[in-house]
């Protein structure tokens, strides 16, 4: 005997959890993309170099390449090396953490004001720290309700958007992806507030995100367990 069609059909309570998981997980993105652009506008205010926002150092580093410098091709792909490890690490964490958010956030928070603390006079180790948090940042949160996210890059969210668009143009109404601007807004606002308190504090504004860090990570324990384990990378 087939099925129902009244079998196919979501209860209203599974609706209405799955709506709230949605918009608890976009918060939590939201606050993470600030984290993540607040991070990078310091850091490349008071280095030269990104932190987060890895194709602008792969566009460096060709840029490099073309030049014949080579001190600067060493140091960008070191940065770029870094950053891969550093989203090893975050999976890494993640699962030993039972892929909670706070273990990995609280590793994240360390690594912040570690940079901060390291003297100005040798930025790479503080720099390097920085890149290693913004990797592992990236396995907090991989997809909400099925829809995936960045957090320390845009480009893939703005470009979800645009295709959207396009397809709204056009008559089809997909939903989805408008949410795609939740992080891109996010880094945008993050990355003004870096700004702002780079010009006050210098490099030991990453303080400041890594409080931020450690402060979304004891938000996080608000959140059902069984939502986070959707969130984040399996």
């Amino acid at each position: 005997m087939l099925p129902s069609a009244s079998t196919h059909r979501a209860s209203p309570g599974h609706l209405h959890t799955q709506k709230w998981r949605g918009r608890v997980g976009l918060a939590l993105v939201a606050s993470l993309s600030v984290l993540a652009g607040m991070t990078d506008a310091i850091g490349f205010m008071a280095s030269g170099d990104f932190v987060s926002f890895m194709s602008g150092n792969t566009t460096r580093l060709a840029v490099a390449i073309s030049d014949g410098d080579v001190g600067l091709i060493v140091r960008l792909v070191i940065l770029v090396a870094t950053f891969i490890v550093g989203n090893a690490l975050g999976v890494v964490v993640a699962r030993f953490g039972g892929r909670r958010a706070l273990p990995l956030l609280l590793c994240i928070a360390t690594l912040l004001c570690a940079a901060a603390l390291w003297p100005f006079e040798t930025q790479l180790p503080a720099l390097l720290a920085a890149i290693i948090a913004m990797g592992m940042l990236n396995a907090a949160v991989e997809e909400v309700n099925g829809l995936p996210v960045g957090l320390t890059y845009v480009t893939g969210a703005l470009s979800r958007f645009g295709r959207g668009l396009g397809r709204w143009m056009l008559g089809e109404r997909r939903s989805g992806w408008r949410v795609q601007l939740v992080p891109w807004s996010g880094m945008f606002i993050g990355a003004i507030l870096g700004a702002v308190l780079e010009h006050h504090l210098g490099l030991k504004a990453m303080f400041v995100s890594g409080v931020l860090a450690a402060m979304i990570g004891l938000l996080s324990l608000k959140i059902p367990r069984r939502w986070q384990l959707g969130y984040m990378p399996r």
